[in-house]
């Protein structure tokens, strides 16, 4: 559940995942009145459009309520018109009659064929959209929103710990010994922010903590590596080529290479992340896509391996369905996120290249890492 969850545009209590954000039922209702009347071209503010969102505001000023309702990431194409609602309804009594019984032994999902659509959810939920057919079920509503609501909570606590981080070494001489010391000391602090904030984030998906123990190690020993370099897609800025840890530390190539990585491991994690910001996913399709790398059956040790993939099938399905919804013209969009996490496993494998390499650089792992990433000293 999302338990005290905030709206991201006014901070009111959320309420579920609205038209692509977490947000409290007030937004929800502004936004879909404000797509459907056109509010958009009639909203004016006396304040020159700088108003600060909340709970009073809200009701002062609907050009910024609105804007921030966009700024948070609400979609237009996620609602339904009046018209489309009223479709909606009727291909949804046509499809509770296709599912009356047809004959002993045939259920109606046969009788559909492989086709046939999931089941659904009103239109001002994330199921809303353009998807001929397609909508989310109940249960993959609140799926994404636990996801979603877990990765932001896991969030908060890492950038609790920011001020832990070893500094980044300024004005000193940077080839000196201190300075590739403390760089690399810094870059360690941050990956086990990074496999502390994963860990949290796997035990909050459903499904994970019903697991045997050393079923759920094998799974996050194999797995950490590829989310993190997932992770760090997500925070790179392709204006600038640099990515951002905990708000505040931005990293180029060179950053990354002062620490002590290879021009090896460095590249592909590069190319990895412009390949991952062409396709442009949004936080629904990152937590999904997280939830699926981590259910992977054919991990190293996995002792029940036919569970673990009966686990992962639900975040496959309910991926499919929201790729279907946010972009139904792309048929393409679906299987090449999943080629993403096949492009993860050879990364790893560079990755595991570059710590031997520092192995031999005499730069010993904190035991965290050692023991997460198999370094057996």
């Amino acid at each position: 559940m999302l338990g005290h969850e905030l709206c991201r545009v006014c901070g009111d209590k959320a309420s579920g995942f609205h038209y692509n954000v977490l947000s409290c039922e007030g937004c929800k209702g502004f936004f879909r009145r404000s797509v459907v009347r056109g509010g958009a071209g009639r909203y004016t503010c006396r304040g020159g459009g700088t108003c600060q969102m909340d709970a009073f505001m809200r009701r002062k000023c609907q050009q910024c309520r609105l804007r921030k309702c966009k700024e948070a990431g609400m979609r237009e194409q996620c609602v339904l018109s009046e018209e489309q609602i009223r479709k909606k309804k009727i291909r949804k009594q046509q499809q509770q009659q296709q599912q009356q019984p047809v004959g002993p032994g045939v259920s109606s999902s046969s009788a559909s064929g492989p086709g046939a659509s999931p089941g659904g959810s009103d239109g001002g939920g994330q199921g809303s959209g353009e998807g001929e057919g397609v909508q989310l079920t109940a249960a993959q509503e609140l799926m994404i929103q636990q996801l979603v609501a877990a990765q932001l909570q896991c969030n908060k606590r890492s950038f609790s710990d920011q001020p832990k981080v070893t500094p980044w070494p300024l004005g000193a001489d940077p080839q000196s010994r201190d300075a590739r010391q403390q760089r690399f000391a810094h870059f360690t602090e941050l990956a086990i922010i990074s496999v502390q904030e994963i860990v949290d984030f796997a035990k909050q998906v459903p499904g994970f903590l019903q697991l045997g123990r050393e079923d759920q190690i094998a799974l996050l020993k194999a797995s950490t590596i590829e989310i993190m370099l997932l992770e760090t897609a997500r925070r790179y800025n392709h204006e600038t080529e640099c990515i951002t840890f905990l708000k505040d530390f931005t990293y180029s190539k060179d950053d990354f290479h002062r620490a002590g990585l290879q021009v090896e491991f460095i590249n592909p994690i590069f190319e990895f992340s412009r390949a991952m910001r062409r396709l442009g996913l949004d936080d629904a399709e990152y937590a999904l896509l997280i939830a699926i790398n981590i259910f992977s059956a054919d991990r190293p040790n996995v002792q029940e391996p036919s569970r673990v993939e009966a686990l992962q099938q639900p975040y496959v399905e309910a991926l499919l369905s929201y790729t279907r919804i946010k972009r139904p013209q792309d048929q393409l969009r679906f299987p090449r996120m999943l080629m993403k996490l096949v492009s993860l496993r050879t990364l790893s494998s560079v990755h595991s290249e570059q710590v031997f390499a520092l192995r031999l650089q005499d730069k010993k792992l904190p035991p965290l890492l050692s023991e997460i990433w198999d370094v057996h000293e």
